[in-house]
């Protein structure tokens, strides 16, 4: 099981999902097209894709056992555009989402 960190100051902060709940942190958006015009961040597209950060324990079953996830740390994911609440902590943005809310795992 992995943790986000993050150093502020002089304290850091940690970030472990629960249950089925994972962290990821969106890959950056291309500043410029293919045709090479720079875009301002307004005109950008939130990208769809993600590293994992941290994972929780996995989803509770009936018979009180927990399931196992389905990625792990260190996974490069896909999701929807509109998947997961936006955190940040300090100057970094995250996502915190349930596993069900991913697509795909990209290899």
């Amino acid at each position: 099981m992995a943790t986000a960190t993050k150093k502020k100051s002089s304290t850091s902060v940690k970030l472990q999902p629960l249950g089925d709940r994972l962290v990821v942190q969106r890959e950056e958006s291309e500043g410029r097209t293919e045709g090479g015009i720079y875009l301002p961040d307004t005109a950008k597209n939130k990208p769809t894709r993600g590293v994992v950060v941290s994972i929780g324990d996995g989803r509770l079953l009936e018979d009180g056992s927990r399931a196992p996830m389905q990625v792990k740390a260190g996974d490069r994911v896909l999701f929807t555009s509109y998947a997961g609440e936006t955190i940040e902590i300090g100057d970094e943005e995250y996502l915190l989402m349930s596993e069900g809310e991913l697509l795909a795992v990209i290899e």
